[in-house]
């Protein structure tokens, strides 16, 4: 019997996908016991290793070996076998089935599933929640669970089905400051445990605080091993994008204008018919963004959808350059200069299935710049995207490669450049980083800036408080649909905004 220090080794892995090599000869070596971040830049190539150990992609070539045995993984349920979970940053849970059911789903172990069988499972689940202080209500259903009550599911759902190697998958992307203080000691639990956890993040300063070893991919190279006190974050940010990187975007001062945008007394219903914006009032002004914190689920969603015609609202005022606007629709609110970067971008912003040109004409194709005579000017397209795709840095091997090829960075990137070409007035930025490299964050918060910079509003929401923090004139805090408080840049604190995330009123937060 072997008795490797690693619980993972990974030797020479390739893995291509066409004529691209998203994996060249990789070496990952993970050992028993430990935190382990894996970083780089979209398109590095981490989360092809990760989905090979995950068994949703099987190596071209190369060995692998879990705690010292060799072993195929072949797929999900052969990496299950072998004592691999992964935590997914998207739950894989349903929303209509209460947390017990979730984690049970699939469970074969016994024909007879009475009343005593289900007792006893739902003791087992408890036990191990008590055991990790993963805490959640357990027979209610999914939808109704805060972001961070869904993650301690998919942590336990993991546990339960006994993986002794866990991936984390940007695990903090959607967690208030509360939750991720939580997740970091809930790590260490069951690293204390005997657990080995690898991690792929990009928010640098967590892995500083919770990994012992670090590894750093680039262009689907392994291209450096750390242990996490012999660097820095500002080295491994260069590291991941090959260059040194500037210490954030500067935000000059800007005397704000006329306002562009006025929400009075505004109420939008969820699909479950209950208020998710509940009487809320807003103003974004010509050279100002306006940055909206709070956990997912809070109404964020529903107030993007409802000011880019994406859904009705119930009541409410909405003015845009003082002009009353009564149930606009998509196009109408396009062409007044409302520009929308939505929550998914391949969902809602991007056609997977076509290319470039394609994508970028979606909302242009029946303007006189792009067509003649009714017919699409090919060539003079073509140009134009090319142009676009150089101006904004989009990686792709050619125009006619479809997007769900590229990174995630280079597909927020192409609609970024989409939205910025129409010279919006008004950016409606839902979640625009998230799931981005530092490279990749860099540029969009320029764009935002810029907009902000030649007279344009921007709303900005997002979960990462860095962010908000960091690009916004005012900071608005949704808890349960309404807004829990308001703080001008100078105000903004971490503590007190996610105090105020997690549902205190002001007067609380200040005495907290």
């Amino acid at each position: 019997m072997s008795r490797s220090q690693y619980a993972v080794e990974m030797k020479d892995i390739v893995k291509k996908f066409g004529d691209v090599v998203a994996s060249d000869h990789v070496n990952f070596f993970v050992k028993k016991g430990e935190i382990h971040a894996l970083l780089g830049e979209n398109g590095a190539g981490k989360s092809t290793i990760m989905s090979m150990l995950s068994g949703i992609y099987k190596a071209d070539s190369g060995s692998i070996a879990i705690q010292g045995q060799p072993c195929r993984i072949r797929s999900p349920k052969e990496s299950m076998e072998l004592g691999i979970g992964m935590v997914h940053q998207n739950f894989r849970l349903v929303d209509t089935l209460t947390a017990i059911e979730n984690i049970i789903l699939g469970e074969k172990r016994n024909i007879w599933r009475g009343s005593s069988w289900r007792k006893k499972k739902e003791k087992e689940i408890k036990d191990i929640a008590e055991k990790y202080g993963l805490s959640f209500p357990t027979n209610v259903p999914i939808w109704r669970l805060s972001v961070g009550e869904q993650q301690r599911v998919e942590i336990i759902k993991t546990l339960y089905r006994g993986a002794d190697i866990i991936i984390f998958d940007e695990p903090t992307s959607v967690l208030t400051p509360g939750e991720v203080e939580q997740l970091i000691l809930t790590m260490q639990e069951l690293k204390n445990d005997g657990k080995t956890m690898i991690i792929t993040t990009h928010k640098l300063k967590e892995v500083m605080a919770i990994s012992d070893r670090i590894s750093v991919m680039r262009k689907g190279k392994m291209i450096a091993h750390m242990n996490k006190l012999d660097t820095s974050v500002e080295e491994l940010a260069q590291l991941m994008v090959g260059r040194e990187m500037t210490n954030g975007i500067s935000i000059e001062t800007e005397q704000i204008g006329k306002p562009i945008l006025e929400v009075e007394n505004l109420v939008v219903k969820a699909e479950h018919g209950i208020a998710a914006i509940n009487d809320i009032d807003l103003t974004i002004h010509e050279h100002e963004i306006v940055g909206v914190a709070g956990v997912a689920g809070n109404g964020q969603k529903e107030l993007a959808e409802a000011l880019t015609g994406l859904i009705p609202w119930s009541s409410g005022k909405v003015c845009f350059y003082e002009e009353n606007l009564q149930s606009p629709t998509v196009q109408q609110l396009i062409d007044k200069g409302i520009a929308h970067i939505p929550e998914d971008r391949m969902k809602s912003g991007l056609a997977g299935s076509l290319g470039i040109i394609d994508n970028l004409l979606a909302k242009t194709y029946r303007t006189k710049k792009r067509t003649k005579y009714g017919l699409l000017q090919k060539k003079k397209n073509e140009e134009w995207a090319a142009e676009l795709v150089g101006k904004y840095d989009v990686r792709t091997p050619d125009l006619q490669s479809p997007v769900r090829q590229l990174s995630g960075g280079n597909q927020q990137k192409l609609l970024f450049a989409r939205e910025m070409d129409q010279n919006p007035k008004l950016m409606v930025a839902v979640h625009p980083t998230q799931g981005l490299d530092v490279g990749a964050t860099e540029a969009v918060h320029q764009m935002l800036v810029d907009l902000r910079t030649t007279g344009g509003g921007v709303l900005l929401i997002s979960e990462d408080l860095d962010e908000v923090m960091q690009l916004s004139d005012k900071i608005l805090v949704l808890y349960n649909g309404k807004i829990s408080g308001v703080l001008d840049r100078g105000q903004a604190d971490k503590e007190y905004i996610g105090q105020l995330m997690a549902g205190l009123s002001q007067k609380e937060g200040a005495m907290a």
